[in-house]
């Protein structure tokens, strides 16, 4: 596989195999800390900030660092990403560092519709009404980046399984070993 100087630059510069951006009210005791395990457990750097941000350490300059020194970026949608101004930061972010370092973005939807996702309906609608009265100077960049990233190939998840997570962590384990 060849890459770009841009793209090349960008593997010598990897810290983290894997950034998980996710909204940790609804997934960071169930899904997300079972997917974690399952790619630490397969040899994969998985950084996630409840596990990986350092105490007393900025969170936004740390999570965007870590975001542009990740390979891979999974996005876990879930009911309530959208209402966390940090989560659709960072995700403007991922799709950034897609679009200019050519790193790979996997999302994953979890409880929620892919379509839903993608054109901003049920509880993703909502959230952007709420930012429309309060973070208005964002708003565009927010769903052009949620759009862009919801229409990308990924996993619908509507439960908690384990071998939902072993088998997200194989997939990915396999990206990983494209990349050399």
């Amino acid at each position: 596989m060849a890459f770009s100087s841009s793209a090349s630059a960008f593997l010598t510069q990897a810290k983290h195999h894997v950034f998980l951006s996710f909204r940790g009210e609804d997934t960071r005791n169930t899904f997300l800390s079972h997917l974690y395990e399952a790619l630490k457990g397969k040899g994969i750097g998985a950084y996630a900030d409840f596990k990986e941000l350092p105490r007393g350490e900025e969170i936004s300059s740390a999570l965007l660092e870590a975001i542009e020194k990740s390979m891979i970026s999974v996005i876990v949608f879930s009911q309530k990403y959208a209402t966390s101004s940090w989560c659709l930061d960072e995700l403007s972010k991922i799709m950034e560092c897609r679009d200019s370092r050519g790193q790979l973005v996997v999302p994953i939807f979890y409880h929620v519709n892919p379509s839903d996702v993608r054109k901003l309906k049920g509880s993703f609608e909502e959230a952007f009404v709420d930012h429309e009265r309060n973070r208005i100077d964002k708003v565009k960049g927010w769903r052009l980046a949620l759009t862009k990233a919801a229409g990308l190939s990924g996993w619908s998840i509507a439960g908690d399984k384990l071998s939902v997570c072993f088998s997200c962590s194989k997939l990915l384990a396999l990206n990983w070993l494209i990349f050399f």
